[in-house]
């Protein structure tokens, strides 16, 4: 009998580089910065409502499209960006927003179709661009002259063809940091309505924007309320990662869509997390608010130390990361220096290039997380002042 062999389009996913660079980190006891995720707890009281459902008897599968209360609280936290959704019909609970990605992708796209996807992505939306059969079509972010990455929208332009089916949109953006402004959503809502286009949003950062900066959903632009499947989750807003709690808001059409591929994939997730969630949501916003200025702090205080590190430290403007030039320190390749960093002076982080389909366009950057507790932080900064 023939060898089982991985089919052509998922050879390229056959590992992840935060797997990678943890392992890494591990065995050089090495402070990871590498991947997204922070080493504080959520709310207290979201804890305690876990608890209590954990030894409450809510141990068994929840509703397919998610807990009732779960699927309200998120349908009036969605009412803060002046968007409605009916609770029974256009929420979807999913495993994390991975797994609402790649239903989106398996239920909304085939074979022939293409998908715009903006670079640098994360790295899970090629490989479930790859299992729906679609192929992805990658435009670039380009500089502002203040530093700031905005979308190429004359290259967003260019990709339209007559095959493409959607496009996979992160604001606020993993690796870069960077937070899509009102004007140009508002011309890639044009061109999607102009070209019928679904648009697949990802905002799992939605709440983590600093400066002043602005989360703008496009399911709030004209005419996108229903053609955007608007996808986030609990993990990154509540500081907890580990629970894989995600929703989809869209219209019935579009949830029908998702739930029609999610339910083979998972089923259910979470059962007794998501009362837990939906408390969260309800009532834990200001610690939310807290956790962002927190978090602006922090980013802060790993960019001044990058730069003194001999880094050039380019802007966040939201999630969780901040990405750095390697090139003062005399390098001129991230990727062999995020892989030789563990090893070297103790410190993990991530090339932005592992992001992207022009390695070469993006090869300077490393891409460094900052939602550790401080002393993290000093100790990854004081270990990389060891490059200069």
């Amino acid at each position: 009998m023939r060898e089982p062999v991985l089919v052509p389009r998922l050879r390229p996913f056959t590992s992840t580089v935060f797997a990678e660079m943890t392992a890494l980190a591990v065995r050089h006891d090495a402070v990871n910065l590498g991947q997204g995720f922070p080493d504080t707890d959520g709310p207290a009281g979201m804890l305690e409502q876990a608890k209590d459902s954990l030894f409450g008897g809510d141990n068994q599968y929840p509703p397919g499209p998610g807990r009732p209360e779960l699927r309200a609280a998120i349908a009036r936290h969605r009412q803060r960006y002046g968007t409605s959704y009916d609770p029974d019909t256009e929420v979807l609970v999913t495993a994390g927003a991975t797994e609402a990605i790649a239903a989106a992708l398996l239920a909304l796209t085939e074979a022939g179709d293409e998908v715009i996807v903006v670079e640098p992505y994360y790295d899970s939306y090629a490989a479930a661009v790859a299992m729906a059969g679609a192929q992805r079509r990658v435009i670039g972010l380009t500089e502002a002259g203040d530093g700031r990455l905005e979308l190429d929208l004359d290259a967003f332009r260019a990709a339209i063809t007559p095959r493409t089916r959607a496009v996979l949109l992160n604001s606020p953006h993993n690796p870069t940091g960077t937070v899509f402004s009102r004007e140009q959503l508002t011309e890639v809502a044009r061109l999607c309505v102009e070209h019928d286009l679904i648009a697949i949003t990802d905002e799992v950062y939605e709440h983590l924007v600093f400066d002043g900066s602005e989360h703008v959903p496009l399911a709030t632009l004209p005419g996108m309320r229903t053609r955007t499947v608007a996808i986030s989750s609990a993990g990154k807003t509540f500081n907890c990662t580990g629970w894989k709690i995600g929703w989809v808001c869209a219209s019935p059409e579009l949830v029908a869509a998702v739930k029609a591929a999610k339910q083979f994939i998972t089923f259910v997730s979470g059962g007794p997390l998501q009362p837990a969630v939906a408390y969260a949501l309800e009532h834990e916003l200001d610690w939310v608010e807290g956790l962002r200025r927190d978090l602006q702090e922090k980013r802060d205080r790993l960019s001044a130390g990058l730069a003194d590190a001999g880094f050039d430290v380019r802007p966040s403007f939201g999630t969780y990361f901040v990405t750095a030039d390697v090139r003062p320190l005399g390098f001129s390749d991230a990727a062999e220096l995020a892989w030789a960093l563990p090893e070297r002076v103790g410190v993990a982080a991530v090339p932005v290039q592992v992001f992207t389909d022009h390695p070469d366009e993006w090869k300077y950057l490393l891409r460094f997380a900052f939602c550790k507790q401080n002393e993290v932080i000093d100790e990854a900064v004081g270990r990389l002042r060891k490059l200069g």
